[in-house]
């Protein structure tokens, strides 16, 4: 589905965008970016970058060459041709929950099992707003780590047939998913002529990057798949405590991860990334359901497109515990703020509670909800003469009602029908459910009903055969 998007006033005037890229190159030249890869760094030296022991520095001339390189848009391709989805193109591609160690259920914490990555995976294949899933949707602490990057995979493979997200653990994980990636594709050769999977690589703040992002970037990089490079900087903590300081550190951290990438392969796509946000000195936490957190949207994505790159930030994300009132109205403004700012790819669209943490079934279909009134939205409104339906007015017109006018009975399936909401009168038998109550049902039902679109058996058996060896 399209996620038309209607950009917003901007956050940020040119002079400021232009203060922010000049400090970020001050950082880049005098205090440089730490690469705790050695293959990591030898790249970074042929290409021309300064190293110094693990230190890496730029000047404004590599920079802007190696940017210049990545691909300002580009097709993730799904199984079925007809989800593949154009990150960077005309509107959002949204992704649900993403990295949550937990699950909440009535406000009770636990650790997220794989029964739980199979069940939310369900309900992404199944919501018609949702485009992209897999990766780690939720850790499921009860598969050892030598297989768990696999399993993930395979169960989204198994039950979706939407574009999917892959491993960041290291070369071997990475690879793995990028080989299962191109047998789900049919071909027994890795892929490396379109991008089928995208990952998220993020740096360790401040202005780090570790082993194992890098082994993975590279390998993304090779085989011409997608990355998100993202940092998820805490204002405070990991980075400056302004709004201002840390867009512009997390600014470095990003465009260091984009060079890396072009200077291993030219035109490989990658997509700008934020998760920042500030750091709530009271209580020590992020703070994700702020407006200073939609500042960062704003920001993010005002300067993701001054260097002609997709964007990643936002989603339908909340500091709340529970589902509850905040949990919803937070949400509503983050998913909203993030599409009218233009974001192009949108992780966390679904499903969390408590910043990024926990994982809800009953508040993925609250945002699945969400999701949908604001994609309508964005739709926009027709004007033209059967719309405006002056003959409707004029047969009406002073008194009397339009309900047997032709245009009515043409048109009544036009609006949005809600599945969550509830527009019952008090009067109505078992009307007085609380969202939660009718989301559960929902989540239920939805889980219940399910049926995995049809994968090919031969596929289906080079996966589980490859997952058997791991």
């Amino acid at each position: 589905m399209i996620h038309q998007n209607f950009l917003t006033d901007d956050l940020l005037s040119d002079e400021e965008i232009q203060q922010i890229h000049d400090t970020t190159m001050e950082i880049f030249e005098e205090t440089g970016v730490e690469v705790h890869n050695d293959e990591a760094l030898e790249v970074y030296a042929d290409h021309g970058a300064k190293v110094e022991g693990e230190k890496v520095y730029f000047d404004e001339d590599l920079v802007k060459e190696y940017v210049s390189k990545a691909p300002s848009q580009f097709k993730l391709h799904a199984r079925n041709p007809e989800n593949t989805v154009t990150v960077g193109g005309d509107g959002a591609v949204l992704a649900p929950g993403y990295g949550a160690p937990w699950v909440t259920e009535n406000g009770n914490n636990r650790d997220a099992t794989y029964e739980d990555y199979v069940n939310f995976t369900k309900l992404a294949s199944a919501s018609d707003n949702l485009d992209v899933l897999g990766g780690v949707l939720v850790e499921p602490t009860d598969l050892s780590d030598e297989e768990r990057h696999v399993k993930m995979f395979y169960a989204a493979a198994k039950n979706s047939d939407k574009p999917l997200m892959g491993s960041a653990l290291g070369k071997k994980k990475a690879r793995d998913v990028i080989k299962m990636s191109s047998m789900l594709q049919g071909e027994d050769e890795i892929i490396d002529d379109r991008a089928v999977v995208i990952t998220l690589i993020n740096s360790t703040s401040p202005l780090n990057y570790d082993d194992r992002m890098l082994q993975a970037l590279m390998e993304h990089a090779r085989y011409n798949q997608a990355t998100v490079i993202a940092s998820l900087i805490m204002a405070g903590s990991t980075g400056p405590i302004t709004v201002a300081g840390t867009i512009t550190l997390q600014n470095v951290e990003v465009l260091a991860g984009v060079i890396f990438s072009q200077m291993v392969n030219p035109g490989a796509p990658v997509v700008y990334g934020s998760a920042s946000t500030i750091v709530d000195l009271n209580t020590g936490d992020l703070a994700v359901g702020g407006p200073e957190y939609a500042k960062f949207i704003g920001a993010t994505a005002q300067l993701a497109r001054s260097y002609g790159l997709p964007c990643r930030g936002g989603g339908s994300i909340t500091d709340s515990l529970l589902v509850d009132g905040q949990a919803g109205y937070e949400s509503m403004m983050m998913f909203n703020t993030t599409v009218n700012h233009g974001m192009d790819f949108v992780l966390h669209s679904a499903g969390l509670l408590k910043n990024y943490m926990a994982m809800s079934y009953e508040k993925f279909i609250m945002d699945d909800e969400i999701l949908d009134m604001v994609n309508n939205y964005q739709q926009g409104l027709e004007v033209n003469e059967e719309s405006i339906d002056k003959t409707a007015i004029q047969n009406v017109g002073h008194s009397g009602h339009y309900l047997k006018e032709p245009s009515t009975i043409r048109h009544m399936k036009d609006f949005r029908v809600p599945t969550l909401s509830n527009r019952k009168g008090f009067e109505v038998e078992g009307a007085l459910t609380t969202a939660y109550e009718r989301a559960h049902d929902i989540c239920e039902e939805t889980l219940e009903e399910f049926e995995p679109p049809e994968l090919d058996s031969e596929i289906d058996k080079k996966l589980q055969d490859y997952m058997d060896q791991i």
